[in-house]
């Protein structure tokens, strides 16, 4: 939206004479100019009666604003928060989502590791100090650029190794890569988070995951049928072929173009007439001051940052200790494809769990903490059996066998590796939905992400490190069983104290310029009480 369209909606005399005729006068002191509303609107962020679809708002004028039906089905408009993350999603179907798929596939698709970790040391290192500033860059620059930007570094990635494949000389193209990558992605994913977290209504942030997590991962899926229909006939451990790279390299490049299509948040309006909390003219000094006010407003976010530690710690282990290391290529390929699967199934269980309006959310937060605890301790008690039938050493020993989905044995690890996978979509889940709970603020849920994402990187660059080095299997195995667990038990004051089951909207707005009336409709029910 342009900076000189206000922020309440435009109404003619005619539209809302049209309002006061459709309107109860029982309900009519509620009512948005220019809508049509059958309940009255909730007083907070949440949404639980859905107000926002049975009424129609006078939206801005523009066509990003404009709304057509298709088979009777009534789009959202351009602008809308759901609209606007399907995008997204997309966005990160084509990026990260064929890095995830590239990376799955253990090594980056090359039989020796070493490369890829050590690119990705610099990687995650580089995201770790930019992620952790990300909620700066997000606020000042806006979703749009950042996420563009962001999607350019993986289609350089996926050159660099390519390149490597023919070229023994080009190991510093690769660090620089893995370096550019690492600022790329930590914009990417920090815009990605604060557009996920902060744009729904309370009680649909677990649902706004799923789709997100499931589309996105969708990219994971399709990026593995690349190497596995490349691969289907190779029952060795080798590289992939040079047509798998030129494959992800074309889907990156095009993510980023579809970055540059997306609104800024200042664009975005919800079904109810609401909008997203910004800072209306933020400045470099504004936002990095703004990092130490997230920090005083909610001090017991760092009690979240094991769980932000962890977060990516266990994809090393996972892909390189497991999959890279025990398969052969086809079938590694395979596991890849059943990996990213059942990363959307978890995604889709653990969304609607978490937006359950049954229970309080408070009582969802704390049986999500105690499930994700006994998860640690059942899936990866079965990958400590596992992990004990092999070392790094047994591996190397030209006499191993690497398994094939032909081998007996196969299926039992096989759904162990799927496990992982449900695994990770459930915790990184539980993230976000945390995160959100704590504030709706745009602003504010930039800076959460923003640590999210840095320390979460930091957590990668070290696992990476460790195994570059060669560390043992059953070390990086004791370390991703004792992190998680752990880091379970010091969020638990957060998830039991800090929760709470709604967010007040004056809450949200401190520590910004905005004031109710830029962020709420003409005749909310949050405005009404105020007066």
């Amino acid at each position: 939206m342009s900076s000189e369209t206000p922020k309440e909606a435009f109404v003619s005399d005619q539209a809302v004479s049209n309002e006061k005729e459709a309107i109860p006068a029982s309900d009519r002191e509620h009512a948005p100019l220019g809508r049509t509303l059958t309940n009255p609107v909730a007083p907070s962020h949440d949404s639980n009666s859905n107000n926002g679809g049975d009424g129609v708002i006078n939206l801005p004028p523009g066509w990003k604003y404009k709304q057509f039906t298709i088979a009777g089905f009534k789009l959202p408009w351009y602008a809308s928060p759901s609209f606007q993350l399907g995008m997204v999603a997309f966005v990160c179907f084509m990026c990260p989502g064929m890095f995830n798929a590239l990376g799955g596939l253990g090594g980056g698709g090359k039989v020796d590791p070493t490369l890829v970790d050590n690119m990705n040391t610099a990687l995650y290192a580089t995201f770790a100090v930019v992620g952790f500033f990300g909620g700066t860059f997000i606020n000042k620059l806006g979703v749009k650029w950042t996420l563009a930007f962001g999607g350019f570094g993986y289609g350089v990635y996926a050159i660099s190794l390519l390149v490597s494949v023919h070229y023994d000389y080009v190991q510093v193209f690769n660090m620089i890569a893995g370096v550019l990558l690492g600022l790329c992605a930590a914009l990417l994913w920090t815009a990605q988070g604060t557009i996920m977290i902060s744009y729904p209504h309370e009680n649909q942030k677990g649902t706004y995951f799923a789709w997100f997590w499931g589309i996105f991962n969708m990219g994971a899926v399709i990026g593995a049928l690349i190497p596995l229909g490349e691969n289907i006939n190779v029952q060795v451990n080798k590289t992939v072929s040079d047509g798998t790279y030129i494959g992800f390299i074309v889907l990156m490049f095009f993510g980023a173009f579809l970055a540059l299509l997306l609104c800024n948040a200042d664009d975005i309006v919800r079904k109810d007439g609401s909008r997203v909390i910004l800072k209306k003219n933020p400045t470099w000094q504004s936002e990095l001051i703004g990092l130490w006010e997230t920090l005083k407003f909610e001090p017991f976010i760092v009690l979240l940052f094991p769980m932000f530690w962890a977060s990516n710690w266990f994809y090393v282990y996972q892909m390189q200790a497991v999959n890279g290391a025990y398969f052969n290529t086809r079938t590694k390929a395979l596991n890849n494809l059943l990996y990213w699967l059942s990363q959307i199934i978890a995604a889709g269980i653990w969304g609607y769990l978490l937006d359950r309006d049954s229970l309080r959310r408070t009582v969802r937060a704390k049986i999500t903490l105690v499930v994700l605890f006994v998860l640690t301790m059942a899936i990866w008690g079965g990958g400590y059996a596992f992990e004990k039938t092999y070392t790094r050493e047994s591996v190397k020993d030209p006499s191993f066998k690497h398994m094939d989905w032909a081998d007996d044995g196969y299926v039992g690890v096989m759904f162990l590796y799927m496990f992982y996978g449900f695994y990770d979509a459930a915790w990184q889940a539980s993230i976000y939905w945390f995160m959100g709970a704590l504030s709706n603020s745009g602003r504010r849920s930039a800076n959460f992400v923003g640590f999210y994402k840095g320390i979460q990187s930091a957590g990668a660059s070290v696992a990476n490190h460790l195994d570059a080095i060669k560390l043992s299997f059953r070390a990086e195995f004791i370390s991703n069983w004792v992190l998680l667990s752990t880091s379970l038990v010091i969020a638990a004051p957060v998830i039991f104290m800090k929760i709470k089951d709604s967010v007040p909207t004056e809450e949200d707005l401190q520590g910004t310029d905005e004031t109710l009336a830029d962020v709420l409709p003409s005749g909310h029910r949050a405005k009404v009480a105020e007066v």
